[in-house]
């Protein structure tokens, strides 16, 4: 059969005769490409029917080799799979359309291809393991793995394709600089637009187009870089296997300016004077050097508060303000610094959101009620994956508020003794509950020997970055759970991510036994419409004494199908790398427990009781607790009065950045109140295992 190339510009074109039978390489002719139409013409490739001699005439020319384009057709071998191994198939590689198509053979050409492959940012890279094998890496992720005859039959297809996917990756290129300058003319049109009017550069829906615009080609920027990278990778040497490439920082910094003539309540900088005369702040600021206070728990009353966040009514009138924030904004850039709008904000810090993570203090307390170090990491597990479910205030996604530097949250919960004990057993020794009973209504009031009391106390210890620091601990049950987390906020385009960075650690004293864990990553989808809040990433927990570890994974869902908020788990022995339980289900649904003894539990979070926190009266917090630091803020958004709200929180940062410039000018360091930095985490000023001497190691 005969291997064609034609050529652009009359050059001449190589045509190898080879045997269809033996697939060996029997002569080599020359064939010229007229000039004229010379991209209709055709080589005259024609398959011979039986392996005939084929000599070489005394004209006959190696291999053309040149940086024209050119359209390469011939036979290869193609690597299918295990079954049918290698094939003989006709391949085509269109330089115009940037494809490498195959079909079953030259007879068939005419007809839809087996197989394509986009050859803009793929990777042609001949094979180490013998000299006629190369493989095509598309950017999809696709691989075709070839055979030629020999050797430099190899090198023509390999330098062919090459320069194909060198020219349609430059055109790639260039495509994006073209329409980078059509979305900016389009960004200035706009703007350019009057503030009022019967079509003005704040209507809707053209600051939808603006912000939609700005996010796609913030994505298409930064995918056509990582092809880049990929690309530029491959052609060096082998990515390592477990290499990932990541989002880029973006390129240029959040503009500070706003040519909409729209106010600025999200401003990366100040742009009012201070609210606060700066004398008064860094008085107060006295204040919050203070001692640790010892808050008496029987000083605190069951939680009245219940801020529903159900509400999109503020969210639906202020969406052209969120539309030019969403127009300013670059993709993966870091939202630390960025003051969000007030109205999508939730009634509450940051700070009690944590404290909402032990809504369930039957369930933490059950934990060193497990009769074995097995027992103890499944109670765990269980606990943990129970725990998100209350801390998201509704289905919308909104915001807590960014706790000021110095704030601090208590709070306290009661449990009855009767009730912990009824969900002591639920790990593999109790294969069947689907919630647990009712607390009852009335719980004792005055540390009561029929109730464990739990405490909780977060600060917020540093500005930048924004760390918060939060501990609990159950000292009749000799049991405490310290934490520090770095919440770092980034842009999506059309979601925001948020990272927590950090780790807590949970004491069980009277067992000798430390477990370390980590959080997911959260995330705000469909900002633009209805914005919601799904988990993500893997975590892990481990138990040095014990050998026992888990490993939870949060999957967000495909782009394409799947279920909302599922989470798989699994606990494992170590030392014998035994799976002892499994887990899966949704976060905020129904969750379901495998265990290796072949028993099964399933849990409904929504049926699951909740027990509410005890706090003390607002009247008896001190300024910077966080109900009471952030009061004027709540009542404004109960009342639906925005602009009030954010005056508010606005004189709230703004004291802080005075007293943070005072500090800073003074040399005056920072002194937390409640939580000691050691190492790289925070530590609280006197936990459990300083006061109760923990467990020796059996």
């Amino acid at each position: 059969m005969n291997f064609g190339v034609k050529m652009q510009g009359g050059e001449p074109a190589a045509v190898l005769k080879v045997s269809e039978s033996e697939g060996k390489l029997e002569g080599l002719a020359t064939a010229v490409t007229p000039n004229k139409n010379s991209s209709n013409s055709s080589c005259g490739a024609a398959v011979s029917g039986g392996g005939g001699s084929g000599s070489r005439g005394g004209s006959t020319k190696g291999w053309q080799y040149s940086d024209h384009m050119e359209n390469v057709y011939g036979y290869l071998m193609k690597y299918t799979n295990l079954v049918t191994g290698w094939q003989y198939r006709f391949f085509v590689l269109n330089n115009e359309a940037g494809l490498l198509e195959y079909f079953v053979n030259e007879q068939s050409r005419n007809q839809k291809p087996r197989g394509t492959l986009q050859l803009a940012g793929a990777v042609i890279s001949p094979s180490d393991e013998d000299s006629h094998t190369f493989t095509v890496n598309a950017a999809s992720g696709e691989q075709y793995k070839l055979r030629a005859t020999d050797a430099k039959e190899r090198q023509h297809w390999v330098s062919r394709l090459q320069i194909c996917t060198q020219h349609h990756t430059e055109a790639i290129g260039k495509m994006m600089s073209h329409a980078e300058g059509q979305q900016r003319d389009l960004m200035k049109r706009i703007e350019c637009l009057p503030a009022s009017g019967l079509l003005s550069s704040l209507d809707q829906d053209l600051l939808m187009l603006k912000a939609t615009s700005m996010a796609t080609m913030n994505c298409l920027n930064d995918c056509f870089h990582i092809l880049q990278l990929q690309h530029a990778s491959h052609q060096k040497s082998a990515l390592p296997s477990g290499t990932t490439i990541e989002w880029l920082e973006p390129k240029i910094p959040l503009s500070n300016h706003y040519k909409n003539g729209a106010e600025q309540p999200y401003a990366t900088e100040p742009s009012k004077p201070m609210a606060v005369p700066e004398a008064q702040s860094v008085a107060e600021s006295g204040v919050l050097a203070r001692e640790p206070e010892e808050i008496n728990a029987d000083d605190e009353i069951e939680d009245t508060c219940d801020n529903k966040e159900d509400d999109l009514g503020a969210v639906e009138e202020q969406r052209s303000v969120i539309l030019h924030l969403l127009s300013q904004l670059k993709l993966g850039m870091d939202l630390t610094r960025v003051v969000l709008p007030t109205f999508i904000l939730e009634k509450r810090s940051l700070l009690e959101m944590y404290a909402d993570f032990m809504s369930h203090p039957d369930l933490f307390i059950g934990i060193t009620n497990g009769a074995t170090p097995e027992d103890r990491m499944i109670r765990f597990v269980e606990y943990y994956l129970t725990s998100f479910h209350e801390g998201r205030k509704g289905a919308i996604a909104k915001k807590p508020y960014n706790p000021i530097i110095g704030e601090t949250f208590h709070c306290s919960w009661r449990v009855p003794r009767s009730e912990v004990a009824s969900s002591a057993g639920g790990s593999s020794s109790s294969p069947v509950v689907t919630n647990h009973a009712p607390l009852p209504e009335e719980a004792p009031t005055q540390g009561s020997s029929d109730s464990y009391t739990v405490r909780f106390v977060a600060e917020q210890v540093s500005h930048h970055p924004p760390v918060s620091g939060f501990y609990a601990e159950c000292a009749e049950r000799k049991m405490c759970v310290n934490a520090h987390v770095w919440t770092k906020s980034k842009f999506l385009g059309m979601s925001i991510g948020v990272t927590m960075v950090g780790e807590g650690i949970l004491s069980l004293l009277e067992h000798g036994e430390e477990y370390t864990f980590s959080l997911p990553c959260a995330y705000a989808r469909s900002i633009l419409t209805v914005p919601w809040v799904e988990l993500g990433g893997k975590v892990s927990v481990n138990c040095a004494k014990t050998g026992y570890s888990a490993s939870i994974t949060f999957h967000t869902k495909p782009f394409y199908g799947g279920k909302l908020h599922r989470v798989t788990a699994e606990v494992k022995h170590n030392v014998t790398s035994t799976v002892v339980c499994r887990a899966q289900g949704e976060w905020n649904s129904v969750l379901e427990f495998t265990y290796s003894s072949g028993d099964t539990k399933y849990v409904d979070l929504t049926k699951l009781p909740v027990t509410k926190k005890r706090v003390r009266p607002l009247e008896r917090q001190g300024p910077f607790e966080s109900r009471r630091l952030w009061k004027n803020v709540t009542d404004s958004l109960r009342e639906s009065e925005i602009d009030k709200a954010t005056e508010h929180k606005r004189t709230l940062e703004e004291r802080q950045r005075s007293e943070e410039r005072h500090r800073a000018d003074t040399g005056t360091p920072w002194k937390t109140k409640y939580f000691v930095k050691e190492g790289e985490g925070w530590v609280y000023h006197k936990p459990l295992w300083k006061v109760i001497p923990s467990q020796p190691a059996e």
